[in-house]
């Protein structure tokens, strides 16, 4: 699989790189290829920021009014209790481009700074160091949706619906869920303390849990009753194409020929992924995804590998997919889709 192309993106010696996550995220060596740069100094430090083919700045662009907003914010600006404290010059030029981003008004290209990227990096992989448990906001709150089996977190004692208030000393009740999984994420072997607030228990919690290697669930297979086989895919991480094969594997050796294949909620990830998938169902050579650059780029066409183990198997399949199902799990479920309209599947 090449590992080039990710649903994943960052900054790379600050050099901009914005992505579509409707196909798929990330700038693939195709494009980066292209990626030139101009140095902006700012006093302090120096910024790397996409230029013309010749790596100069954009000659028709007036930034004066950019710097003039620079300049007044960094001389009048006063920080009060409300503002928390004042970025950093590179937090700064940061905000810039998300707020370039913003005003492209495409809701799936956006931009992560080097620690996001970092993070959204270490979830397609599916492994990271960390306690093991899954987070989110309640009535405000930053709350322990579950921690999983078998996790650090579950041996520590944390439970379903603990608020978590503090993170090693740091207040955290109102925290975002992001910034707090960069804070309880981190080296493996090292500690983080958790301060809970439980229902029905009258002081706080403190558990103090050591980070191991989470491994992120990719996959589930089981029979039905009905002689129905399912397989539940939970995302296209690193390692998500040999347990796939596996889940093909034992839907053979059950002897069942109806298959579900469940992609509600899949987020998607690595394009390279759901190809070598489709291709386990595809002819060779069978079209699965077109990245269509609209002329700044050549067409380029993710083909079937053509596995197609299915060719002289009776098979009959559905595919479920939800508003939760997006970017390669669309791409998985349009092409199958596709191929079955044209007859040209084998399921």
């Amino acid at each position: 699989m090449n590992k080039t192309r990710w649903i994943a993106a960052g900054v790379v010696a600050a050099v901009l790189l914005a992505f579509s996550v409707g196909v798929y995220a990330g700038v693939t060596e195709r494009l980066q290829n292209t990626v030139s740069a101009a140095q902006v100094t700012i006093p302090g430090t120096t910024i790397t920021l996409q230029g013309g083919p010749d790596g100069s700045a954009p000659s028709d662009v007036d930034f004066s009014k950019f710097w003039q907003a620079w300049n007044l914010l960094q001389d009048n600006f006063v920080q009060t209790h409300a503002s928390g404290t004042i970025p950093t010059y590179q937090e700064r030029v940061y905000g810039a481009i998300t707020g370039l981003t913003d005003s492209y008004g495409d809701p799936y290209t956006v931009f992560l700074p080097p620690s996001d990227a970092k993070q959204f990096n270490d979830d397609i992989k599916g492994s990271f160091g960390g306690v093991g448990m899954e987070l989110g906001a309640r009535n405000g709150s930053l709350t322990v949706v579950s921690p999983l089996k078998g996790s650090p977190a579950e041996a520590a004692g944390v439970r379903s619906g603990d608020v978590i208030i503090g993170i090693d000393n740091k207040s955290s009740e109102k925290m975002p869920v992001d910034e707090a999984v960069r804070l309880i994420r981190g080296e493996i072997g090292t500690s983080v303390t958790i301060l809970l607030r439980r229902a029905g228990v009258a002081e706080p919690i403190e558990v103090k849990i050591v980070r191991q290697t989470i491994q992120i669930p990719v996959i589930n297979t089981y029979a039905r009753g009905d002689g129905i086989f399912v397989i539940e895919l939970y995302s296209f991480s690193e390692n998500s194409t040999d347990l796939f094969r596996g889940a093909l594997r034992t839907f053979f050796e059950s002897g069942a020929t109806k298959l579900i294949l469940d992609l509600r909620g899949n987020p998607g990830g690595y394009l390279d992924a759901a190809v070598q998938m489709a291709s386990y169902f595809l002819p060779v050579g069978d079209v699965i995804v077109t990245e269509d650059f609209m002329g700044k780029a050549g067409n380029v066409s993710d083909r079937s590998l053509g596995y197609n183990v299915f060719a002289n198997k009776r098979l009959s399949m559905a595919i479920l997919i939800d508003q939760g199902s997006a970017s390669a799990s669309e791409i998985l479920a349009g092409a199958l889709r596709a191929a079955s309209a044209k007859g040209r599947s084998s399921n």
